[in-house]
């Protein structure tokens, strides 16, 4: 694996990008699952004045000082404008300052109000804050820029920057991508749909509405390129990727359902469980309306406990205590929301979690019923918790969709167009199989029919994953799994097994016989046989995802044939 660095390009005139790159997953979050590492950018325009860019988190801060050196005097840096901030991110701004005092920095109202903690005692520095879009800041030679607030739950502190000079957008969040390559432009742009797909649904999805507001501020800036916080620079696919995401917004927007997703995160833990419950959410066709209980004013949680299908809470535990916001919100809830609203509860802790503790209580003696069982996390959470999450707001989101249709009018039979053309569908027919997967600690498997062979060369096929599916987001792009093929007349048994709800978290293969293949998933022993089996492209189709597979090895483990599911309808499985 290589090293870190900062790989600085000249974007355009008076115009440097320093992108600093770590090949590995930067943290444990979900929106860095994919482990195709990441990239901090940060930016330098150099006119009659000079002003640098979101300097990167601490873990860049030694090479990208030591690279910055390399380029620039930092004492002759006039600013720095900053996206946003955050406790990772000031560690790197208070080595600056400590080398460059005189520069001022540039930031939104709420940045404004965070760094004074984060900066002091050693590094008080001169702060101008951008209020509204009509401050700019002149660098000479062109360079007026201009500042656009693009606050949302998760960064209400976000500012996107406009130079007109370059026509470049400085995106900070929106648009990104966590990947990393030597490719500073998305030429090509198509092998980043998928990398640009999943930031999406990590990170934009649940503020589809705030961050609706915020493109629509963007559209009166005339922008050549965007640049992003993370990946590769948007240049190429720029029309493109602003279409899919005012698409992707649309739908998400027009969802008939919502969850109000209600939160405060002390050191950030809370925040990445939240994130994660978000994405599991939206994968099954439920709206997210995140809110941060430290900023949201009263009437807005009211409205979307008012709007909501359900609702979750999630808290850390102060002193013994949820946050003082934390329990505002949960007096709005308690006095607002409808007891047929399912609940949820979540949060990390240090020593005890009262909080979370608390917030069960009051929803339970308050009659709601809940949509999965509570979830406390001491300290930082796992890859596998982070799993766990992602279900519980898969299943939270499938029983909010079950109670909505259980309270609709059953439609009347008939023998509609529609409905001889779902019999006809019904009569293909696809093999039973059992797709089994295991990343280090997080595994799954689930019962599949819609398998077909799609190519000799490469031996490939495809299989149809329901979004909704756990097992959905272990499926990218080089991800391994095994295909088990279940034999005629000896699979009812697995086949109960796996079609079986499982819990958050749970262990699919307890009780079940497996051996690991080499590409480190389970083979199932009563198989009739499988393929060790490697993720080539994926498509999204409607409410399934088509994965193509190539199949890398394969055995017959038993004498039979392969047991075939046969339907009626084409409308369910």
């Amino acid at each position: 694996m290589r090293a870190k660095d900062v790989q600085i390009f000249p974007m355009a005139t008076d115009t440097l990008v320093l992108r600093s790159r770590t090949w590995e997953r930067l943290k444990f979050e979900i929106e860095y699952a994919l482990k195709r590492g990441t990239t901090a950018n940060s930016y330098l325009i150099q006119a009659d004045k000079i002003a640098l860019f979101d300097p990167p988190g601490e873990s860049f801060t030694e090479i990208f000082l030591k690279t910055l050196k390399q380029r620039i005097d930092p004492q002759t840096i006039d600013y720095v404008i900053l996206g946003h901030v955050n406790p990772n991110r000031a560690e790197t701004l208070k080595a600056l300052l400590q080398i460059a005092p005189q520069i001022t920095i540039i930031c939104s109202n709420p940045a404004a109000i965070l760094l004074p903690n984060l900066l002091l005692p050693q590094f008080p520095s001169q702060i101008k804050v951008i209020k509204g879009e009509d401050t700019t800041i002149d660098l000479g030679k062109g360079h007026l820029l201009s500042f656009i607030p693009t606050p949302n739950p998760r960064y209400p502190d976000q500012l996107c920057t406009y130079d007109p000079q370059t026509e470049i957008l400085f995106s900070d969040k929106l648009f990104g991508a966590h990947v990393c390559g030597d490719q500073v432009f998305d030429e090509g742009w198509t092998v980043y749909a998928e990398d640009r797909r999943y930031y999406f649904d990590c990170l934009i999805a649940p503020y589809a509405k705030q961050v609706a507001t915020g493109l629509e501020k963007l559209s009166q800036k005339p922008a050549k390129i965007y640049a992003t916080g993370h990946g590769p620079l948007v240049r190429y696919g720029l029309k493109e990727l602003t279409s899919f995401y005012q698409q992707w917004l649309t739908n998400q927007k027009s969802q008939e359902l919502s969850v109000a997703l209600i939160y405060a995160s002390a050191y950030g833990n809370t925040g990445t469980l939240a994130q994660a419950i978000a994405k599991g959410i939206t994968k099954a066709g439920v709206a997210v309306e995140s809110i941060n209980a430290e900023i949201a004013e009263p009437d807005e949680i009211k409205q979307a406990i008012n709007k909501c299908s359900g609702f979750i809470f999630g808290s850390p535990t102060l002193g013994g205590h949820a946050p003082t916001q934390i329990q505002t919100a949960l007096g709005i809830t308690l006095a607002n929301a409808d007891k047929t609203k399912l609940a949820g509860v979540f949060g990390s802790f240090g020593w005890s979690g009262e909080a979370i503790d608390l917030l069960e209580s009051k929803f339970r003696d308050g009659g709601y019923r809940f949509g999965f069982e509570t979830i406390r996390v001491k300290f930082t959470p796992t890859d596998a918790i982070l799993k766990t999450c992602e279900e519980a707001g898969t299943d939270f989101a499938q029983a909010v969709k079950k109670a909505q249709k259980s309270r609709k009018p059953k439609a009347s039979v008939n023998q509609s167009q529609t409905a001889r053309t779902e019999q006809a569908l019904g009569r293909i027919v696809g093999s039973l199989c059992i797709v089994t997967c295991q990343q280090n600690e997080v595994g799954g498997a689930m019962l599949a029919s819609w398998v077909s062979q799609a190519t000799f060369n490469p031996p490939g096929f495809t299989v149809a994953v329901a979004k909704e599916r756990a097992i959905e987001s272990l499926l990218y792009k080089k991800s391994s799994f095994v295909l088990n093929i279940l034999p005629e007349g000896q699979h009812l048994g697995l086949m109960k097994h796996f079609l079986k709800p499982f819990g958050p978290g749970e262990d699919r293969f307890a009780g079940i016989e497996t051996e690991t293949a080499e590409n480190g998933s389970p083979i199932l022993k009563d198989a009739l046989a499988y393929l060790e089996c490697q993720v080539s492209d994926r498509m999204e189709c409607g409410d399934h995802w088509v994965i193509y597979a190539i199949a890398k090895k394969g055995q017959v483990l038993h004498d039979g044939v392969t047991a075939v599911h046969h339907r009626k309808s084409g409308d369910h499985y």
